[in-house]
């Protein structure tokens, strides 16, 4: 079981399978044991080395409530400390919702460390959807999560409230995300369920720019929860391309 310690505080993960380094971060309220329950690190572990991150505030990893260690350079380092943990200059990063802002925050400010990426449930440009009143807060988040899939944030006791609202608020840091993902240099894939609101924005950005562009099945939740053959299918194909 995996840590390691990066600027105090401690990051867990965990690694299956051999070849070619692949990192996956997942999104808020989620940690990396939930690659393996939507069968993506089953479907990539036989031809790559795979490491699913707990986030700072996530799974076994410290949480922390003071805010400006989630902030975007931050985080970003955490994902490059487990890629030089592991003896590798580089991997490709896949990276969903609060996960895809992560990877992005990679290619931005350690682009020497990515070799391909996917940006999964996440308006690179734009960041989270505003509401009819303006923008979408924490609270008004929570309390849709807590209404619509309890079972994802029954887990967030109060005294780990104050690290899951610093990792939403956060995602405001969206300066420098289009010239990351454009001038890296390397692949790239943007992914979306076809009901996820962040969906038509990515698509425009794909076409606008000529990056790839993969749709699924569902919302934001479900693509990632289950993902479906085909989708996997898609992601794998994409590391291999």
């Amino acid at each position: 079981m995996p840590f390691i310690t990066h600027r105090g505080q401690r990051i867990h993960y965990t690694v299956e399978g051999s070849g070619p380094l692949v990192v996956l971060q997942h999104g808020l309220f989620m940690d990396a044991a939930s690659w393996t329950a939507n069968g993506i690190v089953d479907a990539l572990k036989d031809r790559h080395r795979v490491v699913c991150v707990d986030s700072l505030g996530h799974g076994l990893s410290d949480k922390p409530a003071e805010a400006r260690l989630y902030d975007q350079d931050q985080r970003a380092g955490d994902l490059a400390a487990v890629i030089d943990d592991l003896g590798e200059d580089r991997a490709a990063v896949f990276g969903y919702s609060m996960g895809a802002w992560m990877a992005v925050g990679l290619a931005k400010h350690y682009p020497h460390k990515v070799s391909s990426l996917v940006v999964g449930g996440w308006d690179l440009v734009n960041g989270v959807p505003k509401t009819p009143q303006g923008p979408l807060t924490f609270d008004l988040f929570m309390a849709f999560a807590r209404a619509t899939a309890p079972a994802l944030v029954a887990w967030v006791t109060p005294d780990i409230e104050p690290a899951m609202r610093a990792c939403f608020e956060t995602l405001g840091q969206l300066d420098g995300a289009r010239e990351a993902v454009l001038g890296g240099g390397f692949p790239v894939l943007l992914w979306d369920g076809a009901q996820d609101p962040y969906h038509a924005p990515s698509q425009a950005f794909a076409q606008a720019e000529g990056l790839a562009f993969l749709s699924s099945e569902g919302g934001h939740v479900p693509a990632i929860e289950t993902p479906g053959a085909e989708t996997i299918a898609a992601l794998a194909a994409f590391l291999e391309g």
